[in-house]
């Protein structure tokens, strides 16, 4: 057997048990060297955006931790992805490269250049089921959600996951200090919202997972709707940054009806990440080609109120201001300010793509861009064009008492519940638009470019 260690590249995946490209190399018996690169080149993944980058110096201080206790460390190089690893590769004599594979354009490409230099191990990992295992009939890709989760559930069930391999024989080499790559802010440090919410690492991930699993999962099909209520899981950063599975979700949460609406929003995780596998242009084109001549409005001002939680839609600022303050925002309320900004204003989805990349802790390319492209009514399986979510129905249906916009608008605390979602009632200002007329606008754009 050769005694020439072998790579571990660490990219969405930074944690150690489940993780079978680690697994696979420590079963060969030789000498790893961890690694994870920082690619902020033209040609490498998109940058982390502000929040997300906060969140990754905190997981990769964890991981260096973890691998430390068994006596080895994370090297840190910085640079595109090709010319880092050949460079490490020269440097240890490594014989292959073990990695999780990615669905990416640019985590493909990354895999492709590295093919071409050295011996790459490919596991999943990162997936519940691989995009080649749930084809159409035709064996294209599914383009609608319902027949894919479908054939979802027609799949063999995703293995159980593997507790990390207990003999892991390590070595380390040169790599830069964590605390030099200024991922996170100093003049302002704008992240104290960010450490009061989230605690990132493996094992901040499992101890949320298993919280969830013990107590929130059985009211998770009631609850989930709510953002008055700590009903979600709020494991969405984990699960981009890899620090639990989605087979570890999966199996932690069961099958009984809390469990299974849980599940369906992993299979719905899974459906945007084989979306943009088989579509790799999904964030610059619109999917339904039709809409690149959307009549579009620029006007920086609607923008800059609504990126400011400045609206006067109680709902719609409140979820702005979760997310500027904790880098989160509950899925309901995701969907009510992406439809607020792309019918109600009438500005582009890449523009709130953009601002929900550089604020969320979990921004996730996929999720991201087929959330934005669903709610605009230009992605695969999307909410009709025509249906404009009512940011005072939503509040009243989803938020009844208040609680939510109270707490991060606190300019209503005094506001009676029942002008809580229209404070204007109340004598407070009018919103920057009004509803009805801003729907009778966006159903004319749609209408003027043959789609009403």
């Amino acid at each position: 057997m050769s005694d020439r260690p072998v790579i571990v590249w660490f990219r969405q995946d930074l944690r150690l048990s489940d993780h079978p490209a680690l697994r696979a190399a420590a079963e060969t018996g030789r000498p790893i060297v961890p690694l994870y690169v920082l690619d902020e080149t033209e040609a490498g993944e998109r940058t982390p955006g502000g929040a997300s980058k906060w969140y990754l110096h905190g997981s990769l201080a964890k991981l260096a931790a973890s691998l430390r206790r068994r006596h080895g460390g994370l090297v840190l190089r910085r640079g595109p992805v090709a010319e880092t690893v050949a460079r490490l590769v020269q440097e240890i004599g490594a014989e292959a490269i073990f990695l999780t594979r990615a669905y990416t354009p640019g985590g493909i490409a990354d895999e492709t250049a590295l093919a071409k230099q050295l011996d790459v191990k490919r596991y999943g990992g990162a997936l519940l089921w691989e995009p080649e295992a749930v084809e159409t009939k035709d064996g294209g890709p599914y383009k609608v959600f319902t027949p894919f989760h479908r054939a979802c559930q027609a799949q063999r069930e995703p293995a159980a996951p593997k507790p990390a391999p207990e003999n892991l024989t390590l070595i380390s080499a040169p790599g830069d200090d964590l605390d030099d790559w200024g991922l996170l802010p100093t003049r302002p440090d704008w992240a104290g919202g960010l450490r009061e919410s989230w605690t990132p690492g493996e094992a901040g991930a499992q101890a949320r997972l298993a919280a969830f699993a013990d107590c929130a999962v059985a009211d998770y099909a009631d609850g989930h709707d709510r953002p008055d209520v700590d009903g979600t899981s709020r494991l969405s950063p984990a699960l981009h940054f890899g620090e639990i599975s989605p087979r570890q979700a999966w199996h932690a949460v069961g099958d009984h009806r809390g469990g299974a609406a849980f599940r369906r929003e992993l299979v719905w995780r899974e459906f945007c990440a084989h979306l943009l596998f088989h579509f790799p242009d999904l964030p610059t084109q619109p999917f339904k080609a039709d809409f690149a001549d959307f009549p579009w409005r620029v006007d920086e001002a609607a923008l800059l109120a609504w990126q400011r939680g400045q609206t006067g839609y109680p709902l719609v600022d409140a979820g702005m201001r979760q997310l500027w303050e904790t880098g989160w925002m509950h899925n309901r309320v995701r969907m009510v300010v992406a439809s607020f900004l792309v019918k109600h204003l009438l500005i582009g989805w890449w523009h709130g793509e953009a601002w929900f990349w550089d604020t969320l802790v979990d921004a996730d390319l996929a999720n991201n861009v087929g959330g934005w492209q669903w709610v605009a009514g230009c992605g695969a399986d999307a909410a009709p064009y025509f249906r404009i979510f009512n940011p005072i129905l939503q509040g009243q249906k989803f938020d009844p008492d208040g609680a939510y916009v109270r707490r991060w608008v606190p300019a209503l605390r005094d506001i009676p519940d029942a002008h809580v979602h229209e404070p204007w009632k109340a004598g407070g200002a009018a919103p920057i638009v009004d509803h009805a007329a801003a729907r009778q606008r966006a159903l004319a754009a749609l209408k003027a470019t043959n789609r009403g």
